[in-house]
């Protein structure tokens, strides 16, 4: 059985589908590239596909994971290109490599956010940034199954920048404006109970009055192991990556041994 690691993103209006709504397209798209993948048992068979930390509702990723497994071993590459033919513009698949480590789930400890708040001058977001960054703890509420809950927001961000309007992402500037317009950037650990971008938005509120006359667009650019040392997310793909080089490698040396 081949298992194959998949990085998708959700951009444009693709942002605003479920998870729910993506796993189905995305067993649509399995179906029509025909590709060949391994079920489950028992009585209502489903294709194993394993998701990894889905991004909520509404918010952009240009970093979400999940894997396969098959029945019969396909190029990574050309699979990703099938698959990406068959999804929506916005749910694109923008990278495929075989799972040669274990543990991928495990390797997504943090991920980085940027959220464009129009209408928010930087130095308004930059005060308010130091005032969040500042306090030991910044208390916020959330409404879940059970109640309303209360948790701190400041400990799981790692870090958070205010940029200016050219600094964004490419991908975030989909509602241009002459407005006044600050970048946040922000490193935020996945952490229980989950931290998500609006409940840092909530602690700015609560800290320092900020609240943006429109909602924020946030999305995901990245998520990975978090790097204590250096405060950076890296690449979840790529102990695979140089598992399957390494593997490349080795093949052809241990070739000319047999030939020799």
């Amino acid at each position: 059985m081949q298992r194959i690691r998949l990085r998708y993103t959700k951009r444009g209006r693709l942002r605003f589908t479920s998870h729910r709504d993506f796993q189905r397209a995305f067993e649509r798209a399995l179906r029509r590239a025909e590709v060949p993948m391994a079920y489950s048992a028992g009585f209502t068979p489903h294709p194993k596909v394993s998701y990894a930390n889905a991004a909520p509702t509404g918010t952009g990723s240009e970093a979400e994971y999940l894997e396969i497994a098959l029945t019969a071993p396909r190029d990574p590459e050309q699979l990703r290109a099938l698959l990406d033919e068959s999804l929506p513009t916005g749910l694109d698949i923008t990278e495929a490599v075989e799972a040669r480590t274990s543990g991928l789930a495990d390797r997504l400890t943090a991920s980085v956010w940027e959220l464009r708040l129009d209408g928010v001058p930087v130095e308004e977001a930059r005060r308010a940034a130091d005032a969040f960054t500042a306090a030991e703890t910044v208390e916020v509420q959330r409404l879940a199954k059970n109640g309303v809950r209360t948790f701190d927001a400041r400990s799981a961000v790692a870090s958070l920048e205010v940029r200016g309007p050219e600094e964004t992402h490419s991908s975030q500037a989909d509602r241009p404006t002459d407005q006044p317009c600050a970048i946040l950037r922000l490193v935020v650990r996945h952490v229980t109970p989950a931290v998500r971008p609006d409940d840092v938005l909530s602690g700015l509120r609560a800290v320092a009055d900020l609240a943006p006359p429109v909602p924020a667009a946030v999305t995901r650019l990245a998520q990975g192991l978090f790097d204590e040392e250096t405060g950076t997310v890296t690449d979840p793909l790529a102990p695979d990556r140089e598992a399957v080089e390494a593997h490349s490698t080795a093949e052809p040396t241990a070739a000319a041994t047999a030939s020799a």
